[in-house]
């Protein structure tokens, strides 16, 4: 066995005198993000900021928390994301600094500037060769975050559609690619309609940003591939199971994409990652709701490793037991459900979130092994 890397873990109690915020400074500074040399270096903290309408994205206030614990290092701190596929308020920098001062991400309540990591219309790029890549010549990432000196991942650990759960490696990923890098790690994954299934609900339409699905004479959608950019919104809003991926290895395919988009980011410059396992909701939080969360809170992750943060966080919420109630609930009652002792893959059948990690290990980002140290 290989190195193990230091995961470090902190729960959610606070006792009278003693803050989220407090614990949250605490798990950074135990967990060595001092050991990063800050002065006067640009630190891209890169996180979501919420479609509005969504509750389950992170407080501002511990974005503020990362922005003064750099600053106090000599750090110039800024919050970042890049524009998004989709329709939305997030799909050009206008619309997605709305959203965000809309969410409370501003720098009066953070302490530092909010800053679109690729541009006014999401194609403010830089094309990142990545060593050992398999799917991608080279990764196309915003230009702001390529800029800066470090990088540090402030995630929300949560469930999601197509990727089993989002964490630190689809927030780096996913999150800093641009507008054509987001397509080039969808490009595979187009989905396809049965018929018999449909209802003619149009739900799927309103979430395409391309024109791509259409209804015939019997109410039927259809999907135009060359049109469609597989970004997998459809997939999400279709109350019936209509619109699945196109073939069986496209999730699997969008996993390892993402994984050398994350390595793009993070190659060659120091990084820091944290993740808060809290309102673990079964979607992303590009979604303009939020659904009840599928487990409980677990508590706040942080490590130098995102693929060993990745995995801790996913263990700690396989110990948790699921929700009453819960979209994870639902799908281990339907009927004919097969367990897969997994409760992301439980929710979202289609997904396996072990491939990405997988692929993670083999381009050289980290490793799932870990050791879990427990800061009280």
């Amino acid at each position: 066995m290989g190195e193990r890397s230091k995961v470090y873990m902190t729960d959610l109690r606070c006792r009278p005198g003693v803050s989220l915020l407090n614990k949250l400074e605490k798990l950074m500074r135990t967990a060595g993000i001092g050991e990063i040399n800050f002065e006067r270096k640009l630190v891209a903290i890169k996180m979501h900021f919420g479609e509005p309408g969504n509750l389950a994205f992170l407080r501002p206030n511990y974005a503020k928390v990362v922005a003064d614990v750099v600053k106090s290092l000599g750090g110039v701190p800024f919050l970042t994301d890049c524009n998004t596929l989709y329709p939305g308020r997030r799909k050009n920098a206008l619309e997605h600094l709305d959203a965000a001062y809309e969410n409370g991400f501003s720098p009066l309540s953070t302490g530092c500037q909010v800053i679109i990591g690729d541009g006014l219309r999401g194609n403010d790029d830089v094309e990142v060769p990545v060593e050992g890549a398999e799917y991608i010549q080279t990764a196309k990432i915003g230009k702001a975050i390529m800029e800066a000196d470090v990088i540090i991942s402030l995630s929300h650990f949560k469930g999601h559609e197509q990727t089993g759960f989002g964490g630190a490696i689809k927030n780096l990923g996913m999150g800093c690619g641009s507008r054509r890098g987001k397509m080039e790690q969808h490009a595979q994954g187009k989905p396809m309609v049965a018929p018999r299934r449909c209802v003619g609900c149009r739900r799927c339409a309103t979430q395409c940003a391309h024109g791509a699905i259409t209804f015939g004479e019997d109410r039927k959608a259809s999907i135009d591939w060359d049109k469609c950019v597989g970004c997998g919104r459809c997939i999400a809003v279709c109350n019936t199971d209509a619109i699945r991926p196109g073939n069986d290895a496209a999730m699997e395919e969008l996993g390892c994409r993402m994984a050398e988009y994350a390595k793009a980011v993070v190659d060659g410059r120091p990084q820091f990652h944290i993740s808060l396992v809290i309102d673990v909701s079964p979607y992303c939080d590009c979604h303009g709701e939020n659904d009840l969360p599928i487990v409980p809170d677990v508590g706040m992750f942080a490590s130098f490793d995102p693929v060993a943060l990745d995995q801790a966080c996913a263990d700690a919420c396989g110990k948790q037991s699921p929700i009453p109630g819960s979209h994870l609930d639902e799908q281990m009652h339907r009927e004919g459900f097969c367990d897969k002792h997994d409760h992301f893959i439980n929710s979202m059948p289609n997904t396996d979130w072990r491939v990405c990690l997988a692929h993670c290990e083999k381009i050289g980002i980290g490793t799932r092994s870990y050791e879990l140290v427990e800061v009280k």
